[in-house]
């Protein structure tokens, strides 16, 4: 498998999340409870998500994720119980995009890696996933996943 890896620097912007930490496994239950909630919270407020969803790992503990998950939003907004406001991640970033079952994203995460190692960047330990289709109306052959790795300085 090939991937096209880049540079890019990130905006911040104001996002709805939830903070947890999870198993790997247990992602698809924990993101897909989480990301109703958020959707019904914006419902709610009469708002709509600014992009796709996301999700910043803050550790690679497959084990015991330190995750935050949510939407971008158009302006600042207020939180209710684990529903948070907060930022997307900004600044430096090496990405690149992952196309099938979001279970099958280890190559090119480790693609992404070596290719920062290989260009001289370092890593600050966070990874930032957005999520640019629907799982629920598109094929897992055919999702397709933005993975961006921060970087330093």
């Amino acid at each position: 498998m090939s991937f096209n890896c880049e540079l890019k620097e990130l905006a911040a912007g104001p996002a709805l999340s939830i903070r947890t930490r999870a198993a790997v496994g247990d992602l698809p239950r924990v993101l897909g409870e989480g990301y109703a909630a958020i959707a019904q919270y914006l419902g709610e407020l009469n708002e709509v998500p600014a992009g796709p969803p996301f999700a910043v790992y803050y550790n690679m503990d497959m084990q015991d994720l330190d995750i935050e998950f949510g939407f971008p939003v158009l302006k600042c907004l207020g939180g209710r119980g684990d529903i948070r406001p907060g930022e997307t991640p900004g600044g430096r970033v090496a990405t690149c995009l992952h196309v099938g079952p979001y279970s099958d994203v280890e190559p090119a995460y480790n693609a992404l890696m070596q290719w920062i190692k290989n260009n001289g960047h370092e890593m600050t330990g966070v990874a930032y996933e957005r999520y640019l289709n629907d799982p629920d109306h598109t094929p897992p052959e055919e999702l397709m996943t933005q993975i961006a790795m921060m970087l330093r300085g």
